[in-house]
């Protein structure tokens, strides 16, 4: 576990591709147990400690995530998330190239399920459980890997759906690298899809000053695109 941050309030870490950020039926390796496991071991707790999960990130996704150690942090940053003074800079690697590049993508999705699997599809906005998914994107680069013509776009999230950046850009015809549920159908890159949540801000449940924290991954295909 790669821990960012941690005071008697918060707890910053890594989650890497294929954890999940809490626990589910599959049984899993997830990262509101891990973190625990690791509390209880450096404070030599007997018993179960407390650690509140505020936000998730899909379980093949690596990214930054924060923690609340106590109800009162967890609160105050879940509440930070409601007013949307909580920010998540994301990076995705999408096949082909995309134009403009920059720009705005507005749809409406719904969640469905395919074969036992839930699903984000784009949808009219009349169609029962229709919710409206906003985003911004910017090119940064593009290379050809392994045969594939890849981009590097800086996403700004800007509704919080589910899939749904990889929702938004499969429905373009540029699926996510390596996301096969959504329709990618090149090579296969391992068990990691292209996107990373590379950065958060929040402010701090007590001290309420923002902190800021990134990590870019080093590893399969994202070591192509150093920053």
């Amino acid at each position: 576990m790669k821990i960012l941050y941690e005071d008697n309030h918060v707890l910053v870490a890594v989650k890497p591709a294929g954890i999940l950020s809490q626990g589910d039926a599959s049984g899993g390796a997830d990262m509101l147990s891990l973190l625990k496991n690791y509390l209880k071991e450096k404070y030599h707790k007997p018993r179960n400690v407390f650690l509140g999960l505020v936000h998730r990130l899909d379980r093949r996704v690596e990214g930054v995530m924060v923690f609340g150690k106590t109800s009162k942090a967890a609160s105050r940053l879940s509440d930070a998330i409601r007013k949307g003074d909580f920010v998540k800079e994301y990076r995705a690697l999408i096949r082909g190239r995309i134009a403009p590049p920059a720009g705005e993508l507005r749809h409406y999705l719904r969640k469905t399920e395919k074969d036992g699997r839930m699903f984000s599809e784009v949808c009219s906005e009349r169609d029962p459980g229709a919710q409206l998914a906003v985003l911004d994107y910017e090119t940064i680069g593009s290379r050809t890997i392994m045969g594939e013509e890849v981009t590097l776009l800086r996403i700004n999230l800007l509704t919080g759906r589910y899939n749904q950046i990889r929702a938004q850009f499969a429905s373009l015809g540029h699926p996510l690298l390596n996301d096969f549920k959504y329709g990618y159908r090149g090579g296969d890159f391992g068990d990691e899809i292209g996107l990373a949540c590379i950065g958060i801000s929040f402010p701090h449940p007590t001290k309420k000053e923002t902190m800021e924290f990134t990590h870019f991954p080093e590893t399969g295909v994202w070591k192509h695109f150093k920053e």
